[in-house]
């Protein structure tokens, strides 16, 4: 594992960040120093195929497959899940969001009271063919019912080589600056995975950027960055673990009424049927049950 490299690149993303265009971003200080030897994505992967296996079910995780195998029966195996969400019961993968070589920049995003709210293990297969292994164009914010967007920052973490070829992430440079967009399921042919929204109307034209990233590499952005990933064309699994974080001081707020009502609803549904729960949790509610504490003092989330 390449961890210099990937030391250099987070480097110079903050570098990006302390420049004078961006005057509003304020670094905190941070405690502790990092340990490159405890960031291993073997471990994580290990943790994942268990998970796949049916060895270990730790609690409120979810386990999604794609659209094109989803009703196929398959021995559980990681060739059948294409994500798992929400692991901040799984001791093991919980690590990834304590450490202390991706919280050192979270802080400067979230500040001292870091919450981790949304946790995954991506396992992107091989496209079938009808192109359902990419994931379009979307805003993370339009999932979370919780604001400020500048206390909220999601790390992206490559588990192997990722580039063009495997489905690697693609942006929309700038647009974190722009306002939260309609959402909703895209009109494409062969399918679209369960909640997998995207922008409705957005320039085709816009410049993007593909992210070719090494294992141990991560980015970070900012939860209105628009951005995606295109098909895995080869035949091997595009693995990656990421966390969306959190100030503990942001404040939940009511999404009736807004673009968001559409992902809150399905949400909610899929939470009743999960927990055989009717009528009694609503949006806000999902989001208490995973998020997670990681460092200083729990306040609002």
């Amino acid at each position: 594992m390449d961890l210099t490299r990937a030391g250099a690149r987070l480097q110079v993303l903050l570098g990006h960040l302390g420049r004078p265009s961006a005057p509003e971003i304020v670094a905190q200080p941070v405690s502790g120093s990092a340990s490159p030897a405890s960031f291993c994505p073997e471990q994580f992967r290990a943790e994942f195929e268990r998970i796949c296996r049916k060895e270990v079910k730790p609690p409120g995780i979810i386990i999604m497959k794609d659209v094109t195998i989803a009703k196929q029966d398959y021995t559980p195996s990681e060739r059948v899940v294409t994500k798992i969400q929400d692991f901040q019961e799984d001791q093991e993968l919980f690590r990834y969001c304590s450490l202390p070589q991706i919280l050192k920049y979270v802080e400067c995003f979230t500040g001292p009271n870091i919450m981790a709210v949304h946790s995954m293990l991506i396992n992107k297969p091989p496209d079938s063919g009808k192109k359902t292994s990419r994931h379009p164009l979307h805003q993370d914010l339009h999932y979370f019912p919780f604001r400020p967007s500048d206390r909220i920052v999601c790390a992206w973490t490559a588990m192997e080589h990722i580039d063009r070829n495997n489905g690697c992430l693609v942006v929309l440079p700038g647009t974190h600056k722009g306002p939260l967009k309609p959402h909703d399921y895209p009109k494409w042919e062969g399918g679209v995975n369960k909640m997998y929204h995207g922008i409705q109307e957005y320039d085709p034209n816009s410049p993007r950027v593909h992210v070719v990233m090494e294992k141990g590499d991560t980015v970070f952005f900012h939860p209105l960055l628009i951005h995606g990933s295109g098909r895995n064309r080869t035949q091997g699994f595009r693995k990656a673990i990421s966390c969306h974080f959190s100030s503990s001081d942001c404040k939940y707020i009511d999404v009736r009424g807004t673009s968001q009502e559409n992902i809150a609803r399905e949400v909610v549904e899929i939470a009743e049927k999960q927990y055989g729960v009717q009528g009694i949790v609503d949006f806000k509610d999902t989001w208490a049950f995973r998020c997670r504490l990681v460092k200083g003092e729990r306040i609002n989330l």
